[in-house]
């Protein structure tokens, strides 16, 4: 066989983290114009990471001849390194997300890359298919979900293709990847909507401008079409003298969920359960609902002005947030209102109308009239028609899903989550996709295209295929309107505007909703979804030529044959975290009725396909134990797949994020993920390593106390070399020992410039060392000779760490045990003789170091704000590392980084010690829980740079600038 030369990549290597963190985190905050505007998709990757990690994955290290026998300069190596890391530092940036230029230095970068391996291999036998210079392999995901791997791979220059299960994200990546391409350039058909200027329209039609025109053009027409068919259901309010008289476009109804007083002297009041009744909190501007009882009936009438304490938590009852009824003070219980849920007899009432003033908003008391119109939707075929028919559907109960669901109080289908009103607007917008079709073929025929007839599916580009492509974009608004048109969407008093259902990854039951009008100029109009989709088009798409390809199809991960000598970068379903098919389907179910004609076979069920989705739910499978091995089964295969196929001169990287992690002395662990390395590792992958790529800011979480993890992690993996053997526990224990304090000594800035892992990661990313050691054999064995297990492994690496790797000095090695055993409290004497006598010192001694305090039999160490501030480590000839450590916190959090940078130039010897002795007590620290000490140690990495220039500007002590410490 022969032997295929595989460089290094520099994902394999070194990447800026934290300026691919940082990216991340910025890019979390963009709404406008980011693909993520197009269509929902739960946990989708940034955009940002993921080009820079597809990059790093396609780029030889520069220092790659070495791995090859080769000898190559040091020096050099780092320049270019250097020079790549600046690269990916400009990739990441969101600004650059459409610069040409940047695209094409990058796509040359790989291109240099490729012909690099090529020339290597040029002897292979299957140089021809494997190797051609002239041609880059191409791209796939095979759990693409949301489409930011594919659509960064075809970006970066690589023929991208999607494959999914679930429908809904095969639909999403056609119009990432495989639209915008196949139709670039091309002048809008539409005709010009009558309320548009000739001005404004460019002339060149650059990259999806034309495609994104058409979606503005033909989603004017279709409101206005809708208004013709249902506006008698949406009508303006009348204003009182107060508002100035008139009529005004009411932008929302708010309504409020009742059920029959549980009150025998009430009973046959519908009694209303309202979480809140403030309608706007902006300080001059507030309003809210007063109720007003009279005997047994009582009125919504809104007030202007600060409201009174009562009104925040509405009719809300204790801290277990059952409800009280309005007439009579008595207690509902939340069993009792499950139980009138299920029997079909919770009903709404309108509590007020918001509505479009001269100066903004106004809130007005509800009346008889307006709920009327909303009542009378009811009498439509339709709503029952849809109720019976494609909404019937079940939504997910408690067991399915762990965002919250609805399903307990009587929601149980799709069609129970809406009300008349939004079923009659819905349905009325999906008939209009369908006809849509019909008017652009013949608008793009009488533009002069040639009628191939083909749809897009069959790789049409004439009208047919572009008739296709609109009706998806317009099933995309669509599916926003149900997002924000449904009886689960609450009203935001601060913003003054709906929040759409899916905040998080569930359904869960709201009281008092908003029901937006679609047909106003405000949030849950189908004018803001049109205009959010078209930006996300001209700016996702801006620079996307004819010559992208993309290609996105529904298979299944476990049997799909695409990733065949493709580069592979996925992100796979999280064990059991989220219930994609269980979400999807609230979409799925509008998608299928507004395009099963255009995609028949995608839409062929009535729900999306769940026996195959690769999570390990227990309410499928039946157990716990079942649900586990249903996953593990199906990702090896998965993964056996991607390790069989992929392209064998690039590393395979896969996304993991976890659960919840639990953190312990032994070490970081989760179900999930340790089923997910099995997983990996059963499929013929070894780990060559791990990156924590965050999405969330490190120090709030620290802040809170919690397991401060990254929001994923990126294994970096190849194919196990066919000749790995075996090994024992006691020859993997020496491998640890002597590869990963190397590592973590990269890991937290100690070798050529690689930008530090946060100490929040660190637990997280040596396991990419440890692993790449664990994997490299077919098995660890144990004294007992059996193979050792994922979990085994994971905590001999997270004790490693743990326990330590670094030499430092007797007396840290003593405060350090200390600390573990007893944080800052005391212990006693005797105990802490012993362990100072194993650690190569004594007690004494660490007291006269000035680091504990040993009185009457006890022994404590000194917290940072005991130490001395006169303290200068010029005139102590006695300081373990341990001490430095805790006086540059003192100084930092006393004085600043200059009096912290002044103590660290008096001991420049120190500075990388001190930085590990932290890194080490934060990982302690976060294990056990004590998340104000572990901020101490956060705050000095995170402060470290500044430190250290602070200590060159003071000059180092036996240096020619120095000065007196």
């Amino acid at each position: 066989m022969t032997i295929i030369k595989t460089p290094k990549k520099l994902i394999e290597v070194a990447l800026p983290l934290d300026d691919i963190n940082d990216a991340a985190v910025k890019e979390k905050s963009i709404r406008q114009g980011h693909p993520s505007s197009l269509h929902l998709w739960w946990a989708r990757r940034p955009l940002s990471a993921a080009r820079a990690v597809i990059f790093a994955q396609m780029v030889n290290d520069p220092g790659y001849e070495r791995n090859l026998g080769r000898g190559v300069n040091k020096e050099k190596a780092k320049l270019e390194r250097d020079h790549l890391f600046g690269l990916i530092r400009r990739l990441a940036s969101w600004e650059n997300t459409n610069d040409a230029k940047l695209l094409e230095e990058a796509r040359a970068e790989i291109a240099k890359s490729w012909r690099e391996t090529c020339e290597l291999n040029r002897g292979h036998p299957d140089a021809k298919e494997l190797f051609d210079p002239e041609k880059l392999p191409a791209f796939h995901d095979p759990f693409a979900g949301g489409g930011a791997l594919p659509l960064e791979a075809q970006r970066l220059g690589l023929e991208s293709f999607a494959t999914d299960l679930n429908p809904v994200a095969v639909l999403i990546n056609k119009a990432m990847i495989e639209i915008p391409p196949r139709f670039s350039s091309r002048a809008p058909v539409g005709p010009i909507h009558e309320s548009i200027k000739q001005a404004r329209l460019p002339t060149d039609w650059n990259g999806a401008q034309g495609l994104a025109e058409d979606v503005r053009r033909y989603g004017r027409w279709m409101r206005d079409e809708a208004f013709k068919r249902i506006g008698h259901h949406y009508p303006e309010v009348d204003l009182g003298k107060e508002q100035g008289g008139g009529k005004a476009t009411v932008l929302a109804w708010l309504w409020a969920r009742t059920v029959k007083s549980p009150n025998p002297a009430f009973s046959h009041v519908d009694v209303p359960l309202v979480s809140s009744f403030i309608l706007a909190n902006r300080a001059g501007k507030e309003s809210y609902v007063e109720p007003v009882v009279n005997g047994d009936t009582y009125r919504f009438e809104v007030r202007s002005g600060k409201p009174p304490e009562s009104a925040k938590n509405g009719t809300k009852a204790g801290k277990a947030k059952d409800f009280f009824c309005l007439l009579s003070g008595s207690p509902i219980a939340r069993d009792y209102i499950r139980a009138e849920g299920k029997a079909g007899r919770i009903g709404v009432r309108l509590m007020a109308i918001v509505a479009e003033g001269v100066k903004g908003r106004i809130y007005l008391s509800p009346t008889e009239a307006m709920e009327e119109v909303a009542h009378r939707a009811a009498n439509e075929s339709i709503v029952d028609e849809a109720r019976e028919s494609f909404l019937s559907g079940s939504t997910p109960t408690r067991a399915m899903i762990t965002g919250g669901v609805c399903s307990a109080y009587g929601l149980t289908t799709w069609g129970h989550m809406f009300t008349p009103r939004q079923i009659v607007c819905l349905t009325t917008f999906s008939d209009l996709v369908s006809e849509l079709r019909e008017r652009i073929k013949a608008d793009a025929v009488a533009s002069g295209w040639q009628d191939d007839h083909r749809s897009l599916d069959d790789g049409g580009l004439g009208p047919a295929a572009y008739a296709d492509a609109i009706s998806i974009f317009m099933a995309f608004c669509l599916d926003k309107m149900a997002d924000l048109g449904n009886s689960l969407v609450r009203w935001e008093p601060t913003a003054q505007c709906p929040r759409q259902l899916f905040g998080r990854q569930g359904f869960p039951m709201l009281w008092d909703f908003a029901e937006a009008n679609p047909f106003c100029d405000s949030s849950g109009s189908w004018e803001v979804f049109i205009d959010g989709v078209a930006k996300a088009m001209d700016k996702v798409f801006a620079i996307t030529p004819a010559w992208f390809r993309g290609h996105a199809s529904q298979q299944d991960a476990q049997t799909q044959s695409v990733s065949h000598r493709k580069v592979v970068s996925t992100d796979p379903p999280y064990y059991d975290n989220i219930g994609y098919a269980d979400l999807s389907d609230f979409f799925y179910v509008w998608l299928r009725r507004a395009l099963r004609p255009v995609f028949p076979q995608l839409f062929s069920t009535m729900l999306v396909p769940k026996a195959e989705e690769l999570v390990a739910t227990v309410y499928r499978h039946g157990s716990k134990p079942a649900a586990e091995k249903f996953f593990l089964d199906g990702m090896t295969e998965a993964m056996h797949r991607l390790a069989d196929q992929a392209h064998p001169a690039f590393p395979t990287t896969i996304y993991y994020a976890f659960k919840q992690a639990e953190t312990t002395d032994a070490g970081t662990s989760s179900t999930g993920w340790e089923t997910f390395l099995e997983a990996v590792l059963a499929a013929g992958f070894a780990i060559t390593g791990t990156w924590p790529l965050r999405t969330e800011n490190g120090s709030r979480m620290v802040s809170q106390g919690t397991n401060a993890l990254a929001s994923s992690i990126v294994l970096v993996c190849r194919q196990r070399a066919g000749s790995a053997s075996t090994i024992s526990r006691r020859d993997f224990l020496r491998e640890l020992k002597d590869e990963l304090k190397e590592a973590v000594d990269v890991m937290i800035g100690g070798a050529e410039g690689i930008s530090p892992v946060a100490p929040v990661d660190l637990a997280q990313a040596v396991i990419g060392p440890g692993m790449a050691i664990f994997s490299r054999y077919t098995a660890v064995l144990e004294a007992d000779g059996s193979p050792m297990t994922v979990h085994s492994a994971l905590t001999l690496i997270n004790r490693m760490l743990t326990e330590g790797i670094d030499d430092f000095d007797s007396d840290t090695q003593f405060c350090l045990g200390w600390f573990d055993e007893h944080g800052w409290a005391a212990g006693e004497f005797g105990k802490a003789t012993v362990l100072a006598r194993a650690k190569g010192t004594s007690v004494d001694h660490v007291r006269d170091a000035g680091v504990v305090e040993a009185l009457s039999g006890r022994v404590r160490l000194f917290k940072p704000v005991e130490y001395a501030d006169e303290w200068s480590p010029s005139k102590d000839n006695n300081t373990p590392v341990w001490e430095a450590l805790h006086q540059l916190i003192r100084a930092l959090r006393t004085n600043g980084e200059g009096v912290a940078g002044a103590l660290l130039a008096g001991m420049p010897q120190r500075a990388e010690p001190i930085r590990s002795l932290a890194y080490r007590l934060y990982t302690l620290c976060e294990r056990k829980g004590w998340a104000e000490d572990a901020r101490a140690y956060n705050e000095l990495i995170t402060s470290w740079v500044g430190i250290e220039e602070a200590s060159h500007v003071k000059g180092h002590l036996g240096s020619q600038v120095a000065m007196d410490i």
